[in-house]
């Protein structure tokens, strides 16, 4: 295929993925803690690790649209409305991308495993410092509050993160995983 109508395609699927899960409760995986890990990114990392930083920049754009829009027509709670400003909303998600694909690019040529788990990490730590940075900068959040949602929220979502984009990426580029036998 042609690598620029694949990178078409790539940044269409995953784009695809983004808006299903930004409207449906896939987005939100409730945990025990009674918060919900975030898993939108996780196309937009996945884009920019198969396919570069200006795929991850347009999935990055489309997942923040749509999160504006899910803030607008049908807001969940309270915060949403701060996520109609675009400057929440869709601005932090354009980096989101650039981030796990400079991670995946500078250490790929250690091993590609360690480069796709890094990159999936940085690129969830990307959404959250930004998204709750810029809620920090407009003052709509104490800093001590962001804090405590950084680590609540924000680990565990960088953990989950790694593991999806490796388990979709590593089996994308048939990765072995094992010393014996089986590939993801």
């Amino acid at each position: 295929m042609n690598t620029k109508v694949r990178k078409i395609v790539i940044a269409g699927v995953m784009g695809g993925l983004s808006i299903i899960l930004s409207v449906t409760p896939l987005g939100f995986l409730p945990m025990p803690t009674g918060v919900s890990l975030t898993t939108m990114h996780i196309p937009v990392i996945i884009g920019a690790v198969l396919e570069g930083p200006v795929v991850g920049v347009v999935i990055g754009f489309i997942f923040g649209v749509f999160s504006l829009l899910r803030a607008a027509i049908a807001p969940q709670g309270p915060a949403d409305v701060w996520f109609v400003n675009p400057l929440v909303s869709i601005v932090p998600r354009l980096f989101i991308g650039l981030a796990a694909w400079l991670i995946y690019r500078a250490l790929r040529k250690l091993h590609d495993v360690p480069a796709i788990i890094a990159a999936g990490i940085a690129g969830s730590l990307t959404n959250t410092v930004l998204v709750l940075g810029v809620l920090g900068l407009l003052k709509k959040l104490p800093w001590l509050g962001i804090m405590s949602i950084a680590a609540v929220n924000g680990l565990p979502e960088a953990g989950l993160s790694a593991v999806i984009t490796f388990a979709i990426v590593a089996s994308w580029k048939k990765i072995e995983t094992r010393r014996r036998g089986s590939s993801v």
